[in-house]
């Protein structure tokens, strides 16, 4: 077998290729970075930590955890968000309810506490969205030898996320040209506003919806064979690393006194 050789770049959109006939991706090698299956269960068990009864303990933990992955991906927006969301909601649901006791700052304090589970949880969760393409979760739930109907759900459905967030936004930029974007436009006109918007946004889900179903069936998603795996997901120094860190957030959340606490 001869080694690869340059890639060349494609034409028409076509993916570049070595001579030995791969992708020039599969070519250069292995991905580094987390097994798909670590995230996921990294998901579960945040969400199931800081969402059980006394799940405000963990917290702080997993709201580091957080700010831990997207620093590794190199998302400074995202680790910035997690940051000011969580300072101005410690603000508000424990510094403001003791500096100024009323009604008002009470339901704050008490949807606060709520909220920053969710914060903590969608943290952890976007970066899996945000790190597994749909072709490496199919892989990693066939690995796990669950139902095809499942897995091929959960790979659409991580795919026709970005997809509706794309849509979005176009149909944003319409309705800023239109002068019916922000506050001053829903004001101005609520219902036309709500209908320029909901109406385009339930064409192109169906669009897509439609386009992501045809390109499952030419990618064999419905075939009863088992596909193979380019790159079949691999446990690497990367999965122990956050082991070690899950472990030592985990010691720290159940021995040091909780901030939110």
């Amino acid at each position: 077998m001869s080694a690869p050789a340059s890639p060349d770049r494609g034409t028409w959109g076509q993916t570049p290729r070595t001579t030995d006939g791969l992708p020039a991706e599969v070519a250069a090698g292995p991905e580094r970075g987390l097994d798909p299956r670590s995230k996921v269960l990294l998901v579960l068990a945040c969400s199931i930590a800081v969402m059980s009864a006394g799940g405000l303990r963990f917290v702080p933990a997993v709201l580091a955890l957080a700010v831990l992955l997207a620093v590794t991906e190199r998302a400074w927006a995202r680790a910035v968000g997690i940051v000011a969301t969580t300072v101005a909601m410690w603000w508000l649901g424990w510094v403001l309810p003791v500096c100024w006791p009323n009604p008002v700052t009470a339901i704050l304090a008490i949807a606060c506490g709520y909220l920053i589970r969710f914060v903590a949880a969608v943290g952890v969760g976007t970066h899996l969205i945000a790190t597994t393409s749909p072709t490496q979760l199919a892989a990693a739930l066939r690995a796990w030898r669950l139902p095809r109907p499942i897995s091929v759900t959960l790979a659409v459905m991580l795919r026709f996320f970005p997809v509706v967030s794309a849509e979005s936004a176009a149909v944003l930029d319409a309705l800023r040209l239109r002068g019916l974007a922000g506050a001053a436009g829903v004001l101005r006109h609520p219902v036309l506003t709500l209908e320029r918007f909901t109406v385009p946004m339930i064409a192109a889900s169906l669009r897509a919806s439609e386009d992501l179903s045809a390109s499952a069936i030419l990618r064999g998603l419905g075939s009863h064979r088992k596909p193979t795996t380019i790159r079949p997901p691999r446990f690497g120094p990367a999965d122990g690393l956050l082991v070690l860190a899950v472990a030592a957030l985990t010691v720290a959340a159940l021995n040091l006194p909780g901030p939110l606490a």
